[in-house]
């Protein structure tokens, strides 16, 4: 009887240690996928920038060819501003925000519509603002198309 108290108070004690542990597994996994997700986001933004150098462009272009589905729009420096609105101006509205993250991420981009999106998308300024919704941290990722710059802001 004595060794069995003895095992269930190391078990005890254990998880008392544990736990916490655990508890902080769920939270780190919220924060890799956040910064997973954004640096997808500064890859894709780049490989857009690279297609239309090696392109030979030095304008605002429409249907970039070579990258994707050939659909996406680059302002006047070649970043990403619209995949399906034939719009090269770097004032960005959220719709366009929407297009590009699909057109940029492509086939296994996080959702940013629907019922219930891992990201929801917002302006600041003429910025893009994805904020991650799954932690209710409001952690974010934001998308400058005027410069090509992604900020992400874990909380």
């Amino acid at each position: 009887m004595i060794e069995l108290v003895v095992v269930i108070s190391i078990l005890a004690i254990l998880a008392a240690f544990a736990l916490p542990r655990f508890a902080q597994l769920s939270e780190q996994a919220h924060q890799a996928t956040i910064r997973a997700t954004s640096g997808a986001l500064a890859a894709g933004v780049a490989l857009v920038k690279t297609q239309w150098v090696s392109n030979g462009f030095t304008t605002a272009q429409t249907d970039v060819v070579g990258f994707g589905n050939d659909n996406v729009d680059v302002s006047e420096d070649g970043w990403p501003t619209s995949v399906g609105a034939d719009n090269t101006n770097s004032a960005m509205n959220t719709g366009r925000c929407e297009e590009v993250w699909l057109g940029v991420l492509q086939s296994n981009a996080p959702t940013v519509n629907g019922a219930s999106p891992e990201y929801v998308i917002s302006l600041s300024g003429d910025d893009c603002v994805f904020t991650y919704q799954p932690d209710n941290q409001g952690s974010t990722i934001q998308y400058d198309a005027d410069t090509g710059d992604i900020t992400t802001t874990v909380n």
